[in-house]
């Protein structure tokens, strides 16, 4: 057959002339003919996707735990390099200044071991002597403990759980797990000594390879937004020390002055409870209660009013004060802070909301209003 003359549509000529062989098919459709979809391939690919995304999301979930601990030897390492730059400023190197640091916080810490292991070996002792009086007191009807061991059987039912395979079994996995907790616990603090004096000694240099991953054009605001942060952040954590010292006198004064034991232990543990934001205090002021229950029921609700007024006094005005001066954050910024931060990290959470709140908000001063008061 003829094909058609340039300009001319094939399907306008005669029968006869009409192009006819794979060309003329060419010409007469003009598209290819459409794929056919494997549904093999794209279940297997979806498969496939879903798979690595359940691994990803199991491997972020077993590094939680390992994550935050480094956030929070990375949270004190900040905390303390305003001392570690104090004492840099005074002539010390980098090495110098951070070994003070640690030598000065390791006798810190034997000074608080020094107040309280005594009172509690002494308290452990008593509770072992008390442990024949007791047995005696069960085997006693006229007593307390014997009429509450007439009626609940104690003895016996104790006998049975620990003659029994699966309670004994369920003891040693008690033991078992408590020594795991132990061994766990020893080496969360291994790691967080570890990263910290890291981070202390190379801080300068981890800020600067940091910083080169940010455009030179860039880099100065960055590095100014940055140092602020970290300042911030380390004036924060002091004014926290500084708050919870106060808390630790105030009890140690309140319970030498109305006879609570153990005063000087009592004092450090509502100093150290009281670094966590809101809910510190008032943990440790329920524990100062009950104790002061040992002396007497009016002194322990003494106490409790004790308590109440004084988180009325720290939470109105000697933390809004104080934090107000070292990181420049509302109030209720900092509440809502440390409450979103308990929620999702616990009690290292908490303690970091405040300055990744100080964080967002330098940043959204910087960068985000500027851009939205100019458009």
């Amino acid at each position: 057959m003829d094909e058609a003359p340039p300009g001319i549509n094939p399907r306008d000529l005669p029968p006869g002339r009409r192009a006819s062989g794979p060309r003329a098919r060419i010409r007469t459709t003009g598209r290819r003919a459409p794929r056919v979809k494997s549904w093999f391939r794209v279940g297997f690919a979806l498969s496939v996707g879903a798979l690595l995304a359940w691994h990803a999301v199991d491997a972020v979930l077993q590094l939680t735990s390992l994550l935050t601990l480094l956030l929070l030897a990375v949270f004190i390492a900040v905390s303390l390099e305003p001392v570690v730059a104090w004492l840099e400023h005074r002539g010390l190197r980098r090495g110098r200044a951070v070994a003070v640091v640690v030598a000065g916080l390791a006798a810190v810490l034997a000074g608080l071991l020094a107040v309280v292991i005594p009172p509690v070996g002494e308290e452990v002792s008593a509770l072992v002597d008390a442990v024949p009086g007791w047995l005696q007191q069960l085997h006693d009807r006229q007593s307390t403990l014997g009429r509450i061991e007439d009626h609940y059987h104690l003895v016996e039912r104790a006998k049975e759980q620990l003659g029994s395979g699966g309670s004994a079994s369920g003891l040693f996995g008690g033991v078992l797990g408590a020594g795991r907790l132990l061994l766990s616990t020893v080496t969360d603090a291994v790691i967080v000594i570890s990263v910290t004096l890291y981070v202390m000694a190379a801080l300068p240099d981890i800020k600067a390879f940091c910083y080169r991953f940010v455009p030179r054009s860039r880099r100065a605001g960055v590095e100014e937004i940055t140092e602020e942060i970290l300042s911030r952040t380390g004036r924060y954590m002091l004014g926290n020390v500084l708050t919870s010292a106060v808390a630790g006198l105030a009890t140690f004064a309140w319970c030498a002055a109305t006879g609570v034991p153990y005063s000087g232990a009592l004092g450090v543990f509502v100093a150290l409870m009281d670094l966590v934001p809101m809910v510190g205090s008032t943990i440790g002021g329920i524990v100062v209660s009950l104790v002061a229950l040992s002396v007497s029921l009016p002194i322990a609700l003494a106490t409790a009013g004790f308590y109440i007024a004084f988180r009325l006094l720290e939470d109105y005005l000697i933390m809004p004060r104080a934090m107000k001066f070292v990181v420049d954050v509302h109030p209720v910024v900092t509440v809502i802070a440390v409450l979103l931060g308990g929620a999702l990290l616990g009690l290292v959470g908490a303690l970091v909301a405040v300055p990744a709140a100080v964080a967002l908000g330098l940043v959204l001063d910087e960068y985000v209003f500027p851009r939205l008061d100019g458009a």
